[in-house]
């Protein structure tokens, strides 16, 4: 393999950005893999995320000694050892402002996604490379691939988004309106500004030069002066304005074939952003992955590995290898016990029997006939909520799909916050919680602003409401509103005895008491003086509260 460090890279405004490009050693043209982001090309994944190195070490052992020296294994990209050998180029580009790429740093935005076209391009009409460009990635390089696809790069011929959002409000920033303060206000300050170029007081070091990975030192007023403020940015935005339109794809503009990874446990990240954009993007030929596990373990797995070449070969290299006649949406279909993978032929499954299952305030149950009395219950929007049941199940159910809840709230002030969370329960009544991709994972979650009810009607569908994000409506106090919350999709086997538990609140909702990494807890956001409140839930023949279920027959 011949490895090329800091290849200057030229985008269309004359900047130039820093690329490490491997390649085989034999000469020829090849395909080309391309990653762009800001983790930084140079930091090794153990140096940059320990725990979670030694998580994957523990789960995948062999990951730096059969077949891979890990030299070259960065977070959350390709192991360069375990492609190039396969006739791939693999290119890494530190994105503008970020390590060797000197410039205005600026996570998502609209001249990063430019360059990424530009860089492309570049790659394209590189002596070894056979012009046919593929893209791959985990995360921040995953959202990229949904944006910079949605530009059309002629030379682009394929792309593989591993656990990537594709709509940077609904995905990332503001879940059902509500700002999702913890993980990126922590997020910035964490895993990017260490990256960022010119940080002279950095911690990270490269491995083969003992240097920083973030080129020339600036004076620390030049590193401040040449970064936006993410954080704040996405609190100032409290609305889906033009700001975020401008960093969220156009999907159905995106053409080439793709294959879309997401995770069951990704709630309040990526889930949803990889099911919108395998359904909503324009391309014919595209692939629907939903898998189990921590945010980084299957992108390195060999099982996964294998699919991965396998979509590449067959888009980059043109190989006969079946790849064609995959099934276009492979589920992994959880139970209390493990679960196992299964072939689909669309999303949402054609099979699904929508279910109600009705609230009921006076026995605090769900049900499948609505309840003929009305009633109400109250409780604290900062405590612990309410729940409703449904009775044990008398034979093995398998909800896999969309979900969503009708509910009719009220709130003693002129706003409420809903976050409504799928639990199962075992038969000693024991919760059954899920490894996710940051933090325990029950069955699903949803979230919901009340002031931000309005739905898109072209956009929304029976079992997927869309909001639009466009415009506050508050609240008359003690008034019951009907509230269409969007629970992101799920796949669950209850098996008989076992039940489903419907929680609502008005904070997040923590598994067994622990506290996760996707919180809604900012005070700018939520003001104790309006979501300190008392909120109500109403049932009954006028209020038909339930949640839609998607029941897969047996």
């Amino acid at each position: 393999m011949i490895f090329e460090k800091d290849v200057p890279l030229e985008v269309g405004d004359g900047s130039i950005l820093r690329a490490n490009v491997y390649r085989p050693g034999k000469p020829g043209r090849y395909p080309v893999l391309m990653a762009m982001g800001i983790y930084g090309k140079d930091v090794h994944f153990a140096d940059g995320y320990r725990l979670q190195w030694e998580t994957l070490k523990k789960i995948h052992p062999a990951i730096d000694t059969d077949g891979s020296t890990g030299q070259h294994l960065r977070w959350e990209l390709v192991d360069p050892e375990r492609w190039v050998p396969e006739g791939f180029v693999v290119v890494a580009v530190d994105s503008r402002g970020s390590g060797k790429s000197p410039g205005y740093l600026d996570p998502f935005s609209p001249r990063e996604t430019q360059d990424f076209h530009d860089a492309i391009e570049w790659a394209a009409a590189q002596p070894w490379s056979s012009g046919k460009v593929g893209t791959i990635g985990i995360s921040y390089y995953a959202i990229k691939q949904w944006q910079v696809a949605s530009l059309r790069p002629p030379h682009l011929c394929a792309i593989c988004v591993w656990e990537g959002g594709s709509d940077l409000y609904r995905d990332w920033s503001h879940h059902g309106g509500i700002f999702s303060h913890l993980f990126p206000t922590a997020w910035y300050p964490r895993q990017v500004l260490p990256n960022q170029n010119g940080n002279a007081e950095t911690h990270y070091r490269e491995r083969d030069t003992g240097k920083p990975n973030t080129g020339e030192p600036l004076s620390s007023g030049m590193v401040a002066g040449n970064r936006a403020d993410h954080p704040r940015d996405l609190l100032e935005h409290p609305l889906d304005d033009a700001w975020y339109r401008t960093r969220s794809p156009n999907l159905p503009r995106i053409e080439v074939p793709l294959l879309s990874a997401g995770n069951w446990g990704g709630a309040g990240l990526h889930l949803r952003g990889n099911i919108e954009g395998y359904i909503r993007a324009g391309s014919k030929r595209k692939w629907l992955q939903l898998h189990v596990g921590t945010h980084f373990e299957s992108f390195y797995l060999p099982q996964f590995i294998e699919r991965q070449k396998r979509f590449f070969a067959y888009f980059l290299k043109g190989e006969d290898n079946g790849w064609a006649n995959e099934a276009p949406v492979r589920l992994f279909v959880r139970r209390p016990d493990g679960g196992a993978f299964r072939d689909e032929a669309e999303w949402p499954l054609a099979r699904t029997k929508w279910t109600n299952l009705y609230l009921d305030a006076e026995d605090k149950s769900l049900r499948t006939t609505a309840p003929a009395r009305r009633a109400m219950s109250s409780y604290r929007s900062l405590g612990e909520g309410v729940s409703f049941s449904t009775a044990p199940f008398e034979q093995e159910m398998e909800f896999t799909g969309p979900v969503k809840l009708r509910l009719w709230a009220s709130s003693s002030t002129t706003d409420l916050d809903v976050f409504a969370t799928l639990r199962l329960f075992d038969p000693q009544g024991e919760e059954v919680v899920f490894t996710g991709a940051s933090d325990l994972s029950p069955v699903a979650r949803g979230w919901l602003r009340a002031s931000h009810r309005k739905q898109d009607s072209a956009m929304s569908l029976p079992y997927r409401p869309y909001h639009s994000h466009d415009e506050i409506q508050k609240l008359a106090p003690n008034e019951a509103y009907a509230l269409d919350v969007e629970i992101w999709p799920t796949s669950i086997v209850c098996p008989p005895g076992y039940r489903l538990v419907l929680t609502i609140q008005g904070r997040d909702f923590e598994a067994r008491n622990v506290p996760g990494r996707i919180l809604h807890d900012s005070e700018a956001d939520r003001p104790r003086a309006e979501f300190d409140s008392l909120c109500s839930i109403h049932c009954g023949p006028e209020h038909d509260s339930h949640l839609l279920l998607p029941l897969i027959p047996a």
